[in-house]
């Protein structure tokens, strides 16, 4: 693709801005690990909402989405619940609550908070930072195939390098540099410097969109698009199986869907939403997106700053997922689409912006960049967290001058970092890493996590047995499952790990020591969430005759069903308006509004008066 000089001057225009910013703020950052790791808990609310969403934003995340929504339609939708989407509508309802109540640094010191200091308690701490490290360095793997995939289509050099039996692909050099690069900032400067340049970084994101959606508008007819698509495809229904033919359109689209394992969409839709329960009850991954949280200000905070996250994260993303689509239809036959005759829509995403004028190419190669550093730097900051604080400092060093503990998390996050980058480089697909996340990962961490906030009887021993039943099983089915099942889709496989993983936290549990009942009363007092918790709750009466327990379940619940469906119209809404589904967009624009009117009473006004 060439790249004019008014392009390459925004671009690096761009890079020079984000370098300065970064480590003029990474002074702050030097003070001590509370600073590096969450910014002294002094960042507002919305600036974290938008480093939070703009983390979200990543160019990986933004191609797989681009092909699904080709491939699926508007019900593209259901299929994000696989990450699963809702974690955000639980964590705005009462889990950031929760989780910011604490007053810990990370998800393996919060575990701490819940299970003591025994050796169950211990043991259950060090999975839980082996699980934050494996999930950073996934999803540093993650997006290095996916930014090396994306520069290679767009920047104009092939960079192929072949030193004796060491061949490096262009896509493979490209990752390098631009994960070095964006590592300088980001390691340096810690939370800071990670939230100072993600909001400039959303900023340009924002401006990418726009600018993106208004092309889309400009140059793809409508008709053109009904013409293109088979029947159905714009509509958002449950059925029981995938009925869009594209026989007629394009049939190896129809071996895509077959070999998906979605066919059978009912019964996958099912398990989806039954997981998806499962999986944002759990509350978030030890990664960044708990890292924001304990970095708010106030328990009241975290939940606006999830709330906010959603409202500026969904709109513009869909909308560039959405103007990507029908561009790439508008300049591109189906043969352009395709490798070997097989279909090639990951690589839209740069086809589409290769296409794009003068000046306006410039500035969305630096929003995509800038969607890339800002979930990098993200990872970056949160994983090295949990060896400084978690390792080093409980362990090994708990008097060591904050100094020590700077240069550590420097080190620390350069280690991340090159691994990631290693096993990144080799995979060849961004689909591997993807299942390895969602079908490992996510499926192994739920059971035991959602216990935690609900069973007073769940230990540490019974913590770490869950944990690992289920992350081994969940990585067992990842390789095998496609064997044993026939084919189907990965998902199904998720009520065997749900099975394995509950009975040998529940076993556990009750076999071995109960917790103690000072680090149980503790923890129930400060964080107060609903569940089983009447043992714990009769001894704090004892003492306490006017504690009065969490009675919010139904309330909680309420808003929660509110709240998936308010974040349903954020991402469907757009797509409706760049296919010119005028009054669809509108309709789901009112149930938005309306909603939020209903949540302002149910949720926010409860939330002011919670603290």
């Amino acid at each position: 693709m060439h790249l004019s000089f008014a392009d390459t001057l925004i671009i690096l225009a761009y890079m020079l801005v984000v370098f300065v910013i970064g480590f003029w703020i990474s002074q702050k950052a030097s003070r001590g690990i509370t600073s590096y790791f969450l910014g002294d808990n002094q960042l507002k609310w919305w600036m974290l909402g938008f480093s939070n969403s703009s983390g979200m934003f990543d160019v990986s995340g933004a191609a797989w989405m681009v092909s699904m929504l080709f491939i699926y339609g508007i019900n593209v939708y259901w299929q994000q619940w696989a990450w699963p989407v809702w974690n955000q509508v639980f964590l705005m309802m009462f889990l950031s609550l929760w989780l910011r109540r604490s007053g810990v640094m990370t998800g393996a010191e919060w575990i701490t908070f819940r299970f003591g200091e025994d050796k169950g308690a211990r043991a259950s701490h060090i999975i839980t930072v082996c699980f934050a490290v494996i999930v950073a360095i996934a999803f540093i793997a993650y997006m290095t195939v996916g930014v090396g995939i994306f520069a290679n289509a767009i920047l104009p050099w092939d960079l192929s390098i072949q030193a004796g039996n060491l061949t490096l692909r262009s896509e493979q050099v490209y990752s390098v540099i631009i994960i070095l690069a964006t590592a300088l900032y980001s390691v340096k400067g810690g939370m800071y410097s990670v939230v100072a340049t993600e909001i400039m970084q959303y900023a340009i994101m924002i401006i990418s969109c726009l600018l993106i959606t208004y092309t889309a508008f400009s140059f793809v007819d409508t008709s053109l698009i009904r013409q293109f698509f088979p029947e159905g495809w714009d509509t958002l229904t449950v059925k029981t199986k995938v009925e869009l033919d594209w026989q007629s359109k394009w049939p190896a689209i129809n071996k895509v869907i077959d070999d998906s394992g979605f066919r059978s969409f009912a019964l996958v839709f099912g398990m989806m939403a039954f997981k998806g329960i499962w999986a944002s009850l759990a509350g978030p991954l030890p990664s960044y997106d708990m890292q924001r949280i304990l970095s708010t200000r106030s328990p009241k905070e975290a939940v606006k700053m999830n709330a906010f996250t959603m409202l500026v994260l969904y709109f513009p993303l869909y909308l560039l997922v959405a103007s990507i689509l029908v561009l790439g239809i508008h300049y591109f036959s189906i043969e352009q689409m395709s490798t070997n005759g097989e279909p090639n829509l990951g690589a839209l995403l740069g086809m589409v912006i290769a296409r794009l004028p003068v000046g306006i190419k410039g500035l969305i190669i630096a929003g995509m960049l800038a969607a890339f550093m800002s979930t990098f730097s993200a990872f970056v900051n949160s994983g090295p967290a949990y060896i400084v604080n978690d390792i080093y400092k409980k362990y090994i060093r708990p008097d060591a001058p904050a100094k020590t503990y700077v240069r550590l998390s420097y080190l620390s996050s350069a280690v991340f970092v090159l691994i990631g980058l290693s096993i990144g480089l080799f995979m060849k697909k961004v689909e591997n890493m993807f299942d390895i996340i969602t079908g490992g990962l996510y499926a192994g961490f739920v059971v035991p996590n959602v216990l935690k906030w609900i069973w007073w009887r769940l230990n540490g021993w019974g913590y770490f047995a869950g944990m690992l039943t289920g992350t081994l099983a969940s990585l067992f089915f990842i390789i095998y499952w496609k064997d044993i099942s026939g084919g189907r889709h990965l998902v199904m496989s998720f009520p065997y790990n749900l099975a394995l993983s509950l009975s040998a936290s529940v076993i556990v549990s009750l076999i071995t020591r109960k917790q103690d009942d000072a680090s149980l009363r503790h923890f129930y007092q400060k964080t107060l969430p609903w569940g089983w918790w009447k043992p714990v709750f009769m001894k704090l009466k004892n003492t306490m005759p006017d504690f009065q327990p969490n009675r919010n379940f139904g309330i909680d619940m309420f808003n929660v069903c509110l709240g998936i469906v308010w974040q349903m119209t954020l991402i469907v809404m757009p797509i409706y308006l760049v296919i010119r589904q005028y009054s669809k967009a509108a309709f789901l624009f009112a149930l938005f509004a309306i909603i939020s009117i209903i949540l302002k009473f149910t949720w926010y006004d409860r939330i002011k008066k919670s603290e």
